[in-house]
C-alpha cells in the first residue's frame, strides 16, 4: 500500500521483504530515500540504517515503527543509528507522503512543485502541465521526446541513469531502435540547456548519464 501510494504520486519505488534485501536493493538502485520499518525480520531497521552508513550511502531514511516511546525515537535519530526522520504508526498515508517530500528537501534532492506540476532542478523549471520548460527564466522549445527525456533526468537528478534504464521509461517497450537515440536525444538537450547557463547533464563513461550541478572549481 505505501510503495502504491508513493508510486501514485510519481515517486519510483524498490520494495525489500527484509533488511538483507534492503541492503542490496539500496546498492543496486541507489535511492535518494529510504522508508525502513524498524521491526523488520532479520535485521532490523536500526541494524540496516547502519549499516547503510557504515557502507557511505549518504541516503535520506525515515523509519516507520510502532515504537513510540522518546527513547526509541531518540535511538533511530542518534548518530549511532543514523535515521533523518522517524513515523509512528499508525499514520495517514498524506502524512508519510509529505515527510518524504520534506525529507528531499532537506538532503538537496530535485524539488516538485506543491501542485504536482512543476519538477525545478538548479535553475531549471519544467512545467507538466503546460509542456513548457524555462532556463534562468528563459522559455526552451522542446520536442514532445525531448520534453520526455527531460522529465526522467530531472526526477532522478544526482543519480546515474543508464541508457536501457532511459530507453525503458522514455521510449517504453514499443521502441525498435538501438541505445544510439538515447546519445542523439541527449546531444539535442545539452544544445538546448547549456546555451543558457552551465552544464547539467553529464556523462558517466561506461554507466550513463546524471543530471547534477557542475562541479566547484
Amino acid at each position: 500500500l505505501i510503495a502504491t501510494s508513493l508510486r501514485f504520486v510519481g515517486f519510483e519505488v524498490r520494495t525489500a521483504s527484509n533488511g538483507s534485501e534492503a541492503l542490496i536493493t539500496a546498492e543496486e538502485f541507489r535511492p535518494h530515500a529510504i522508508i525502513l520499518d524498524v521491526m523488520m525480520p532479520g535485521q532490523d531497521g536500526f541494524e540496516v540504517c547502519r549499516q547503510l552508513r557504515q557502507d557511505g550511502h549518504d541516503v535520506g531514511v525515515l523509519f516507520l515503527t510502532a515504537k513510540d516511546t522518546t527513547e526509541d525515537k531518540i535511538e533511530g535519530l542518534s548518530n549511532r543509528v543514523g535515521g533523518d526522520d522517524y513515523l509512528t504508526k499508525p499514520f495517514s498515508l498524506e502524512e508519510l507522503v509529505a515527510r518524504v517530500r520534506a525529507l528531499l528537501r532537506r538532503i538537496g534532492v530535485t524539488q516538485i512543485a506543491e501542485d504536482e506540476e512543476k519538477i525545478r532542478f538548479a535553475d531549471l523549471e519544467l512545467d507538466e502541465a503546460t509542456h513548457e520548460v524555462h532556463r534562468a527564466g528563459k522559455l526552451i522549445d522542446f520536442s514532445p521526446t525531448e520534453f520526455t527525456l527531460l522529465r526522467y533526468l530531472m526526477i532522478n537528478a544526482n543519480r546515474v541513469v543508464s541508457k536501457s534504464q532511459i530507453l525503458d521509461h522514455v521510449w517504453q517497450y514499443d521502441f525498435g531502435g538501438d541505445a544510439g537515440i538515447v546519445e542523439t536525444y541527449i546531444s539535442y538537450l545539452r544544445k538546448k540547456l547549456h546555451v543558457e547557463g552551465p552544464e547539467l547533464i553529464h556523462t558517466v563513461r561506461g554507466v550513463g548519464y546524471r543530471m547534477r550541478l557542475p562541479a566547484a572549481k
